[in-house]
Formats: structure tokens, sequence, C-alpha cells
């Protein structure tokens, strides 16, 4: 996957800067939790998901030669808390090559990560405040 760091900063409310190499965007929550300044967290997710499928289509369609005009993916939250990504390919395609790219569309990188049961491991940093006047040595 990619090596660049990911960060979040803190914004208005709820809002969320987040930073990626030399990108930027904007995550929040809807009013009237948040000020509906970018998509949710869970939204990028899906985003993620959406995107890495669709480039792995196309990479593999174009490592063919096969004549994929267009692949669009649409991904959804179903009532259950599941992930539902629909697919969507026109060009003159073979039935063959259809079951193909479907099958690849659910190896990209981010829904095996999705698919995996993958680890999170956290890392925490606590930052306290400097007390002004009552500072006291720290015992040896």
């Amino acid at each position: 996957m990619n090596a660049r760091i990911v960060s979040v900063s803190e914004g208005p409310r709820l809002a969320r800067s987040v930073a990626v190499g030399p990108h930027t965007l904007t995550a929040d929550e809807p009013q009237p939790i948040g000020t509906d300044t970018g998509p949710t967290p869970g939204e990028l997710l899906l985003a993620a998901l959406g995107a890495c499928t669709s480039m792995t289509v196309r990479a593999y369609a174009d490592r063919h030669g096969w004549q994929l005009d267009q692949v669009d993916v649409a991904v959804r939250f179903d009532p259950q808390g599941q992930i539902v990504k629909s697919i969507r390919l026109t060009g003159d395609l073979e039935p063959a090559h259809i079951r193909q790219l479907l099958a690849v569309a659910g190896r990209c990188p981010v829904h095996r990560l999705l698919t995996s049961g993958a680890t999170v491991v956290t890392v925490p940093t606590v930052v306290g405040r400097p007390r002004a006047s009552h500072s006291r040595a720290v015992p040896e």
C-alpha cells in the first residue's frame, strides 16, 4: 500500500483537516452534530474502497488491452452496516472478461484490507500542559 503518513488535525467542532503528503481534505459530520464541511470518516472509507476498486479494474483491463470504456463504482453502507459495492462496466467486453474484472475488483488492496481483519495498533502520545508556578522536580 502507500507509505505516506496521513495526519489529522482538529478544526472547528468536529471538522478535521486531513493531510496526505501535499494533499489536504476535510472530514466532518453532518449538522447538527458537525458543520458538514466534508465527508464523514465512514464516507471517506467508502471513497477509498470505491477509488481503489475502480483503479484496480482499470489497470487490469488496460494491461490486457480490453475495451473497457468506463468503470464506475458506487459504495454504500446497507441498514445492517454491510458495505455494498456496485460496479458498472461500460465497453465491448467478452463475458469472460467481465467475470475476470469483477473478480479482480474484489482483490484491490483496500478491499483485501477491509476483509482480512486488519490489525490496528494505537501508539499514544500524551503531552501535558506545563504548570506555571508549581514545577516539581522529577524523582530520580
